[in-house]
């Protein structure tokens, strides 16, 4: 059993969907335990985040894989379901306000759902006030702000200002983008910023973990 889930993590690191997607099934009707298998496919995607840092994979592979990743989920959900496995932490995600790029923010929500995160995209130009509305309302372990514009740098201020007043518990914000910075970042008053997609799972780890 344990070459099928080798072979299935093989099969998520390299995108191959179709076989992922059948070696998914093979695990699950072999009565392999839900936990098991989701291990295989989040080893296979910290894989990925790994490659995809280090500039040997790119955009379009990590696309590839996060494809095999979500149609094995959809196969394996209804049995984590029935195991009483949730994942571990809610992310909320979302464009500042003003802003409508959404490549960076999807790239980082599909690597935090390979990461076994709960994640909840509230899409581009979101307004402050749904993202502490959103965190509120999901009981939300982290909230991601990403920006590409410098004109909505102060959108993402006030965005971490309202979350930090609305003194939700436990709460993590982090954010990312091409005008932002690590200074800007403390400057702001945010709990971490990530340079891109596989750093902000790291990241995140850390900070909960640390929590």
């Amino acid at each position: 059993m344990s070459e099928l889930l080798a072979k299935l993590t093989e099969t998520i690191k390299t995108g191959r969907r179709k076989e992922a997607v059948e070696t998914t099934q093979a695990v699950l009707d072999a009565n392999t335990p839900p936990a098991d298998v989701l291990g295989a496919l989040v080893t296979g995607m910290d894989d990925v985040g790994r490659r995809f840092k280090a500039n040997v994979i790119f955009v379009p592979e990590v696309l590839i894989a996060a494809r095999a990743m979500k149609e094995s989920m959809a196969l394996l959900e209804p049995f984590l379901a029935a195991a009483g496995i949730k994942p571990e932490f809610t992310a909320i995600i979302g464009t500042v306000q003003g802003d409508l790029h959404d490549i960076g923010k999807n790239l980082v929500a599909m690597m935090w759902k390979g990461a076994n995160f709960n994640v909840i995209d509230l899409g581009t130009n979101v307004p402050p006030e749904k993202f502490v509305e959103s965190a509120r309302a999901e009981n939300a372990h982290v909230v991601g702000l990403s920006g590409l514009l410098t004109t909505t740098m102060p959108a993402m201020k006030r965005a971490v200002e309202d979350l930090r007043q609305a003194a939700i518990p436990g709460v993590k914000v982090v954010v990312g983008g091409a005008p932002i910075t690590q200074e800007f970042a403390d400057e702001i008053g945010a709990d971490g910023y990530s340079t891109d997609a596989a750093s902000a799972v790291d990241l995140v780890r850390s900070l909960l973990k640390s929590a």
